[in-house]
C-alpha cells in the first residue's frame, strides 16, 4: 500500500501543535496502529453520523480493536443541520456523561460537518481536549479536516460560531470514498478545483486532462486520487503554516465561499444544495464578478466553469435548484454582509486575475456587487 504523508508544521504554543496528514488506501483497517501512540490510555470516543457508521463503521471498529483500543460511539444525524448550537450542546453533554477527560483524544469520523462540530466540541470540553480527524468524504479529505477551523452555523450565517483548534492527526483513507454517492463525490471535487483555481495553474491543467472528478477513478487509478488529495493538502498546509488564523493569505482559501455561504443560507443549509455545490456556484460567480470588474479575462472564467460543468457541478445562479420563493438580491446581500471577512463594514472577496492567480479585494463596492447579482439572472430585486 502506497501511503503519502504531509506535515503541517505549526509554531508551538505550550506544546507541539504540528501534525501529520496520512493519505492512502486501507488506513481505516489499521487505524489503531496509527492512533494508539496519541492516546494517553487505550480508550477513545468515536463521533460519527448515521450514514458513515453504516458504510464505514465496521472497518474503523475493527482497526481499533486490533490495536487493543476500547471505544464508545456517539452517532449523530447526517447533514449540515447537525452543525448547530443545539447539537453542540447535546454532544458536549454526551461526552461529559461518558467521562471524557481533558487528556483524552476523541475521533471525528465523517465528513466536514462531523469534523467541524467535533473540533469545536473538543476545543470547549474541559477548556480543551484533543481530537483526531478521520475524514470520509472527498471534501473533508482535501480541505476541511486540515487547518484547525472548527465551527457551527448560526441563523445569521454559516460558521459564525467557532474557534481554531488543530487536530493531533489526520487519516485520509481513499477507500472510504468508494461508498460516497456520486453527488457527494462531485461536491467534494469542487474544493479540489478551488485549490487549482486560486494558485496552481499546472494542477488545473492536470485536472482537465484526467478524470479524477469521477468516482470510477478510485478503482481505475487510485494513485491519481492519492496525488490529487496530497496536492490539495500540501497547498493548504503551506497556507496554514503561513497564516494559521486567517489574517492574510489564508483568506485565499475562501475562493467561492462568500457567494457559496450566502447560497447555503438561502437554501436553509439543507440537502437541496450541498456545501461543495454552493462553493462551485460561488467560484463561477467569483470568476464572473472578476471579469465584470476588469480583473480577469472571460476566457479564464469560461474555462473554469466548463470544467465544473464537466464534473456535474453548478457554475452560477441559473444552475441552482428551484425554491418555493425566487432567490432575491437583497437576501443574498444580507447574508454576504454577515460574512466573517467583512471588516469595518467593507466587503472582502477573493477574486481572480487569472486561473491560478487569486487575490484578496478588501473594498468591494456593495453597489457593484448588487448590480452584478441583478444582471446574473435567476434572482429578483
Amino acid at each position: 500500500m502506497t501511503v503519502s504523508r504531509v506535515r503541517v508544521e505549526l509554531p508551538p504554543s505550550g506544546d507541539d501543535r504540528s501534525y501529520d496528514v496520512i493519505i492512502g488506501a486501507g488506513l481505516l483497517d489499521e487505524a489503531g496502529t496509527h492512533i494508539r501512540t496519541y492516546l494517553p490510555r487505550a480508550k477513545t470516543v468515536i463521533i460519527t453520523d448515521e450514514n458513515v457508521a453504516r458504510a464505514q463503521g465496521k472497518r474503523l471498529r475493527r482497526g481499533l480493536k486490533a490495536a487493543g483500543i476500547e471505544f464508545d460511539e456517539i452517532i449523530l444525524p447526517p447533514g449540515e443541520a447537525t452543525k448547530s448550537v443545539e447539537q453542540l450542546g447535546q454532544l458536549l453533554s454526551s461526552l461529559l456523561a461518558l467521562g471524557v477527560e481533558r487528556s483524552d483524544v476523541v475521533i471525528a469520523f465523517g465528513g466536514g460537518v462531523i469534523g467541524d462540530l467535533v473540533g469545536l466540541a473538543t476545543a470547549l470540553l474541559r477548556r480543551g481536549c484533543s481530537f483526531i480527524q478521520i475524514p470520509t468524504s472527498l471534501l473533508a479529505q482535501v480541505d476541511s479536516s486540515v487547518g484547525g477551523k472548527t465551527a457551527v452555523n448560526a441563523p445569521e450565517g454559516k460558521n459564525l460560531i467557532g474557534v481554531f483548534h488543530q487536530p493531533k492527526l489526520v487519516l485520509a483513507d481513499i477507500n472510504a470514498l468508494q461508498t460516497l454517492p456520486l453527488r457527494e463525490y462531485a461536491a467534494g471535487y469542487a474544493e479540489v478545483v478551488k485549490y487549482a483555481a486560486l494558485g496552481d495553474l499546472g494542477f488545473f491543467d492536470w485536472l482537465e486532462t484526467g478524470d479524477v472528478y469521477s468516482p470510477q477513478s478510485l478503482v481505475k487509478d487510485p494513485a491519481a486520487v492519492t496525488r490529487m488529495i496530497e496536492t490539495c493538502i500540501a497547498a493548504k498546509a503551506n497556507i496554514v503554516i503561513a497564516d494559521e488564523t486567517e489574517r492574510s493569505v489564508r483568506q485565499l482559501l475562501n475562493l467561492g465561499h462568500t457567494f457559496g455561504h450566502a447560497l447555503e443560507a438561502a437554501y436553509g443549509y439543507s440537502s437541496s444544495l450541498l456545501h461543495g455545490e454552493a462553493v462551485a456556484a460561488g467560484m463561477g460567480l467569483a470568476f464572473d464578478f472578476s471579469v465584470t470588474q476588469g480583473h480577469c479575462s472571460r476566457d479564464h472564467a469560461d474555462r473554469l466553469k466548463q470544467h465544473l460543468r464537466d464534473a456535474g457541478l453548478p457554475t452560477g445562479l441559473g444552475d441552482l435548484p428551484a425554491r418555493d420563493a425566487q432567490l432575491s438580491v437583497s437576501e443574498l446581500m444580507e447574508s454576504i454582509q454577515q460574512d466573517k471577512k467583512v471588516r469595518g463594514g467593507h466587503l472582502t472577496f477573493i477574486l481572480v486575475r487569472a486561473l491560478g492567480e487569486a487575490f484578496i479585494d478588501d473594498d468591494v463596492s456593495p453597489e457593484a456587487l448588487a448590480l452584478f447579482l441583478t444582471k446574473s439572472g435567476g434572482v429578483s430585486n
